[in-house]
């Protein structure tokens, strides 16, 4: 990362536009500005890199076994889009001239997008299901712990989004956490687990660094295991183990950490209740008369491709269309990779509905059918 990023240049991209100030500053501090000479792969084919491109200067051609089937130049419609997001690549991206462009971590990114649409949010009204138009409102962001320490809301729960143990969680176990955890403040030199001891809390950190440090016979200050800091957590083997503490972790600066307890950490993050439903039973969903299939990305991502059948309700507006819903139906919910899909499931079952996420999100066809014309290369896009 070579280059800080201007959060306007941000905004130019789809659906980068649709993050709050906090988290795309967060997104910010994370990506950099990438450059290539012509001629060189800014990915290939086949590829699982798990990272969103999107190009911000040049011209980029995408080639499908060495055929080139799209030419995509920065500041065009195609552009605003991520550059062949699919995984595993379907694509390879070859820079045709001097290119600039942004590789952002999808898992990220996914977090971030899926989090903004639980909390405070300026929305697109959409009536009926299926219509945009436009009006401003808000959801109320979940309970979280005062901060007479200080620290905003909005910094140590940006922060704790970059958690990766965090990564994987629907985003309705991410509420309950926020609502849950326990802001501790620690002083340099502190003990915030000792070694021996029976598991109690999982550990994040929002500011300082803590030492991972084992004690050991040929080690009179222990040995040093590692040092952690600021969206890293700890604590969890023994939790998930049923053993004690392996290591103990010391405060090297003075710090902010949340906790949650035991209980709270083997419900909301090992056990996550979803109903899913697996991508090679997706035509049977789709041909079944009694099943909506909603699509809850936002309308930008659902415009690029959708399922046939499919209507777009944004996550962030499920809540209050929910009661509009017919409880008699089913229904299976769709986004790029599940986690929002079941963000919103959870939260249909939650009302009675009988509501299913899947399983890894939309097929590659639908992104592949919204961005390339057979007939005509160059109105690719990505």
């Amino acid at each position: 990362m070579d280059d800080s990023l201007d959060l306007n240049l941000l905004r130019t991209f789809t659906p980068l536009d649709g993050l709050r100030l906090e988290n795309l500053t967060a997104l910010a501090r994370k990506t950099g500005l990438r450059r290539l000479p012509p001629s060189q792969a800014l990915f290939r084919a086949g590829d699982k890199d798990k990272q969103t491109v999107y190009l911000v200067e040049g011209e980029v051609e995408l080639c499908l076994d060495d055929k080139v089937v799209a030419r995509i130049k920065a500041g065009s419609i195609d552009a605003r889009n991520a550059l062949a997001p699919m995984m595993p690549r379907r694509f390879t991206a070859r820079a045709a001239t001097a290119v600039v462009y942004l590789s952002i971590d999808s898992d990220l990114l996914d977090v971030l997008l899926t989090w903004d649409q639980t909390g405070t949010y300026e929305i697109a009204e959409i009536t009926p299901l299926g219509t945009t138009s436009t009006t401003s409102t808000s959801l109320r962001s979940p309970v979280v712990p005062s901060s007479a320490d200080g620290v905003s809301d909005s910094d140590w729960m940006t922060t704790l989004l970059q958690v990766k143990a965090f990564h994987q969680l629907p985003a309705v176990n991410l509420q309950q956490i926020f609502s849950r955890v326990q802001k501790v403040n620690f002083k340099a030199g502190d003990t915030v687990i000792k070694q021996g001891t029976p598991g109690d809390y999982f550990y994040a950190i929002t500011s300082g660094t803590c030492a991972i440090v084992r004690d050991t016979s040929l080690h009179a200050n222990g040995l040093k295991l590692a040092e952690l800091g600021p969206g890293e957590s700890f604590g969890e083997e023994a939790l998930i183990s049923g053993t004690v503490r392996n290591a103990n972790v010391v405060m090297v600066t003075d710090g902010l950490l949340i906790r949650l307890t035991k209980e709270d950490f083997l419900s909301l993050m090992t056990e996550p209740m979803i109903r899913w439903v697996e991508s090679d039973a997706l035509e049977v969903f789709e041909r079944d008369p009694a099943v909506t299939i909603v699509d809850v990305r936002l309308p930008s991502e659902y415009e690029r491709g959708h399922l046939p059948r499919s209507i777009n309700v944004p996550l962030y507006f499920l809540r209050l269309k929910a009661p509009s819903l017919d409880p008699t139906r089913q229904y299976l919910l769709a986004c790029d990779t599940g986690r929002r899909s079941s963000a919103g499931a959870f939260l249909l079952t939650e009302l009675g509905l009988q509501a299913y996420a899947l399983r890894g999100g939309l097929p590659a066809s639908v992104h592949v059918g919204a961005t390339m014309d057979p007939g005509d290369s160059s109105s690719a896009s990505a």
